[in-house]
């Protein structure tokens, strides 16, 4: 192991940046690439999942390091995927992730599976030495959260989620949180997140599942069913089992900016009660388990409030008159932030008086902002935490999980922080975990 990690810090450290653009701008790209040498001397890393993102963030690592190996459930796309790599890149299809794993010529992995795998495969990663970049939403469950933060911990793992929205995605964002840092909205007094609702959908018809998918392993820590194409690929994000919806999926977004922009995203912080005044789903519950297997049943209809310190109210809702993005009220202003807008007399203001340059800096952990990726490997080479650390995902993701439940009981939560437990409601606390497939647990 020794050797290893020297060879592999040797790598990261001969690393160049290029900018490609004025380091003031938030998307210009970036390039890093190892000293010339032999194939040995180069970063590779091993690709896992390669569905549409999987594949998306799998050659945006492309454009750092070499891909040593391929895996995924489904065998068509490690056969399309191998081949549209350049003929340089020597690499090996798997099935099984933790034959990957055991490759000691791969440094890190880019981790792009259905979401109730994210957890188990990036546990076992970063515990065969791999640093990890894994998309969004990171976890299935609140307990998952914390078991990532915990190996983090232990293992000294750099850990990039990959919530874009924070890098290249996210030049409007920024500037909105450091026009609320700067207090240019006063106090902070309401916050709207508009996440969509998703799709209602079934009953879906159960088939053989296909001879290139092995959907025993798909399924992993979820129940045994039959194979229905609408809960396989894409579609999964529309079922309970394997997702949690547009709460998840795009709340990983929004609820995660809305909460660094309030400084709630650290360790004790977060909010203090979750109350579902709107929550439909496309099926009834009961006792809140889905009642038929062949529909989608994740929220479809939702308005979700929840209380912080400060007497701050997030309001998460699958609709709204301003669309898409988040609305920020304060004492002396409105701002309205999304990836296409930012809007408000305090924006307005920004051409007379700009941002000190030193806020954004700060926002952005004392780095310049870049692509996502290129945070990344600045960070595998400085082994400081990323922009998007499972930390800071882990408090964005609780307030989506503990909505989900609020939703699927129906009822009221009050929620602590600083202990991460739901207070005096035991049944709902139980909701923090799943009961996970003998030989899928997440710990094993």
């Amino acid at each position: 192991m020794k050797s290893y990690q020297s060879r592999r810090r040797f790598i990261l450290q001969s690393g160049k940046l290029v900018a490609a653009s004025a380091a003031a701008t938030v998307t210009g790209p970036f390039l890093l690439s190892a000293e010339k040498g032999s194939p040995n001397e180069r970063v590779r890393f091993g690709a896992i999942g390669v569905g549409g993102r999987g594949t998306s963030i799998a050659n945006a690592a492309r454009r750092f390091a070499d891909v040593a190996g391929v895996c995924d459930l489904d065998t068509q796309r490690i056969e399309r995927v191998i081949k549209s790599f350049r003929a340089q890149d020597t690499a090996k299809g798997y099935q099984d992730y933790r034959k990957l794993l055991d490759r000691k010529d791969i440094d890190f992995v880019t981790i792009g599976t259905t979401d109730h795998w994210h957890t188990r495969v990036a546990i076992h990663a970063m515990q065969a030495g791999k640093d990890v970049y894994c998309e969004k939403p990171l976890t299935l469950t609140i307990d998952e959260g914390k078991q990532i933060c915990k190996v983090v911990k232990e293992t000294g793992r750099v850990f990039q989620v990959g919530t874009q929205q924070r890098s290249e995605m996210g030049q409007k964002f920024l500037q909105a949180i450091g026009i609320i840092r700067e207090g240019r909205i006063g106090k902070v007094q309401k916050v709207t997140c508009n996440i969509g609702g998703g799709p209602k959908g079934g009953p879906f018809k159960t088939s053989a599942p296909p001879a290139n998918i092995d959907w025993n392993t798909w399924l992993g820590q979820a129940p045994l069913v039959d194979y229905i194409k609408e809960r396989c690929h894409y579609q999964f994000r529309w079922w309970y089992e394997y997702s949690g919806g547009k709460m998840t999926d795009w709340g990983a977004h929004h609820v995660d900016i809305a909460q660094w922009a309030l400084d709630q995203s650290g360790e004790g912080q977060g909010p203090l009660s979750i109350d579902p005044i709107i929550g439909e789903h496309p099926i009834p519950l009961k006792n809140g388990m889905p009642t038929k297997d062949n529909h989608y049943n994740t929220s479809h209809n939702f308005h979700i409030r929840c209380g912080f310190p400060n007497d701050v109210e997030m309001n998460i809702v699958s609709r709204s008159p301003e669309g898409n993005g988040i609305l920020f009220e304060g004492s002396k202003g409105k701002l309205l932030v999304s990836r296409g807008k930012l809007k408000g007399e305090a924006v307005n203001a920004l051409k007379e008086k700009p941002l000190d340059s030193d806020t954004i800096r700060e926002i952005y952990k004392g780095k310049t902002p870049t692509n996502h990726m290129e945070n990344f490997f600045q960070c595998m080479k400085d082994r400081k935490h990323p922009i998007s650390d499972v930390f800071t995902h882990h408090r964005a993701m609780t307030t989506c999980h503990l909505a989900n439940i609020s939703i699927r009981l129906g009822r009221k939560l009050t929620w602590d922080p600083k202990t991460e437990q739901i207070v005096g409601d035991e049944k709902a606390n139980a909701w923090q975990s799943r009961e996970q497939r003998k030989g899928f647990e997440t710990n094993t």
